[in-house]
C-alpha cells in the first residue's frame, strides 16, 4: 500500500481472523472498499492483516457475512496516540504550554541594539522605532519587514546618512552613519593647492598661502593656483596653503528622449490574501478568489515562525496584488527637448555637492529622427576645483 504514513496519521488497526473461508473474508473486504495491506498467514485457518481506523465499521458488515472469527489486536497510529496520551494529560498539557511559552517569546521582539550613533541620534531612532511599533515585547510579524523600517528611519530622521537593519533572532540590529561626521584632521604638512580641472575662477577666498591667479582667470587641471611658499625669494617659507576657491566648469551630455513612451503605473487599487506557508506549500486563510485586475505586480511579505534560534520551515504570507495600467506619453518636440535638458540637468547635479550647482546650458547639436530626439548639450556649473599637493624638494 502506498502512502502508509497517512493511514497512521489517521490511525490503523491490525487485525486477525481464523476459521474457515479466510480467502472469501479478504475479498469481500476488497469489493467493500476497505483497504487490506502486509497480510500474513499464521496456520492453515488463520490469517492477520491491517486496515485503516476508518474502514472498521464496514469491517464489522463484512464479519457478519462470513463465518470467521475476527479479533483486533493492535491499535496504532496519531488517533491513539493521542488518546493514550490524555490519560497524562496533566504532564501533556504542561509540555503543551511550555512549548507554546517558548513559541511565542521566539517569536517576539527582545533587543534593539543601535551602533554608530552619538547618545542624541540613538535616542531619535528608538523613538521613530517606538512611534512605527518596533519595541521590546512586541511580535515581529506584527512590525515592519527590516527594509520598510530601513527607509522610514532614513526619511524621517535628518540626522542620520544611512542605516542597516537586520534582525538575529529577537534582536534588531541597526548599524548608523550619521551625517555630521567629525571633521579630518586638516594637513599640517606644508602644500599647494592646485586646480583638479580646467575651469574659470569665479569665487575665491584665500586664508592661508600666496595666491596666484584672480578672479575670472582661465586656469587648467594641474595649475597652482595658491603657493605654500611665501615671503621673499631668498626667505621663503613654506606652509600649507588653505583656500576656497569655485570655479566655472563645464560637463558634455548627450541625451536620447522618445517622442512617444508606454510605461506602466500603479492605480493604488491593491487585493491582499494571507497564506499559511509550509515548506514550499502555501495553504490560503483570507482573501479567496483570483485578483480582478488584468495587469498587476505582486508583492509578498514573509514572516518566518522561529523556535529558540532555529526559523521553522513555517510562515504567515502577506501577498499583495497591486494594480497597474499602461500609459502612453507623447511629446512634441519642444516638450522632448524641454525633458532632455532637465534630465541631463539633473544627471549632472548628482555628482555635485550641496554648495555646487548648474548655472546655464547651451544646446551644441539637435537631431530629430526615428521618433527620437536627440541633444548635445553644454551645461555650465560653479564647482570647488581645490585639489592639494604636497611641496616637494626643488618648488
Amino acid at each position: 500500500m502506498k502512502n502508509q504514513w497517512t493511514s497512521y496519521l489517521f490511525g490503523v488497526v491490525k487485525v486477525s481472523i481464523s476459521g474457515r473461508g479466510t480467502e472469501r473474508f479478504l475479498n469481500d473486504c476488497i469489493r467493500n472498499n476497505i483497504v487490506v495491506w502486509n497480510v500474513k498467514r499464521y496456520e492453515s485457518e488463520s490469517l492477520s492483516f491491517f486496515i485503516r481506523l476508518q474502514d472498521v465499521h464496514a469491517l464489522r458488515a463484512v464479519v457478519k457475512k462470513n463465518e470467521c472469527k475476527c479479533r483486533f489486536e493492535k491499535r496504532l497510529g496519531f488517533p491513539f496516540f493521542v488518546k493514550k496520551s490524555w490519560r497524562n494529560n496533566g504532564f501533556v498539557l504542561g509540555l503543551l504550554a511550555f512549548l507554546l511559552v517558548i513559541f511565542v517569546l521566539s517569536n517576539m521582539i527582545w533587543g534593539i541594539k543601535v551602533e554608530g550613533a552619538s547618545p542624541e541620534t540613538e535616542h531619535l531612532i528608538k523613538k521613530e522605532l517606538s512611534s512605527i511599533g518596533v519595541k521590546t515585547g512586541k511580535f515581529q510579524f506584527l512590525v515592519e519587514n527590516p527594509d520598510d523600517i530601513q527607509k522610514t528611519l532614513t526619511d524621517n530622521i535628518q540626522q542620520i546618512t544611512w542605516v542597516g537593519v537586520e534582525l538575529t533572532g529577537t534582536t534588531y540590529h541597526l548599524k548608523v552613519v550619521e551625517k555630521n561626521q567629525p571633521e579630518e584632521e586638516e594637513l599640517v604638512s606644508p602644500r599647494h593647492i592646485v586646480a583638479q580641472k580646467e575651469a574659470v575662477i569665479k569665487k575665491m577666498f584665500v586664508e592661508q598661502g600666496q595666491p596666484l591667479t584672480t578672479l575670472n582667470e582661465h586656469v587648467s587641471k594641474g595649475q597652482v593656483l595658491v603657493s605654500g611658499l611665501i615671503g621673499k625669494e631668498d626667505e621663503q617659507k613654506k606652509v600649507a596653503a588653505k583656500a576656497e576657491i569655485f570655479g566655472e566648469t563645464w560637463y558634455k551630455s548627450s541625451i536620447t528622449i522618445p517622442l512617444k513612451t508606454t510605461f506602466d503605473v500603479l492605480t493604488g487599487e491593491a487585493k491582499v490574501k494571507h497564506y499559511l506557508q509550509l515548506g514550499s506549500f502555501r495553504i490560503p486563510i483570507w482573501g479567496f478568489g483570483a485578483s480582478k485586475f488584468e495587469s498587476f505586480e505582486v508583492e509578498d511579505d514573509v514572516y518566518h515562525v522561529k523556535f529558540l534560534k532555529f526559523t521553522l520551515p513555517i510562515a504567515y504570507v502577506n501577498e499583495t496584488y497591486r494594480e497597474k495600467e499602461q500609459i502612453k506619453r507623447e511629446y512634441s518636440i519642444e516638450q522632448a527637448k524641454e525633458a532632455a535638458l532637465d534630465r541631463g540637468r539633473k544627471d549632472i547635479e548628482d555628482k555635485l555637492d550641496e554648495e555646487e550647482k548648474v548655472i546655464g546650458e547651451k544646446v551644441l547639436h539637435q537631431s530629430n529622427e526615428n521618433g527620437k530626439v536627440k541633444l548635445t548639450v553644454l551645461y555650465q556649473a560653479i564647482e570647488n576645483i581645490v585639489k592639494t599637493t604636497p611641496i616637494v624638494q626643488g618648488d
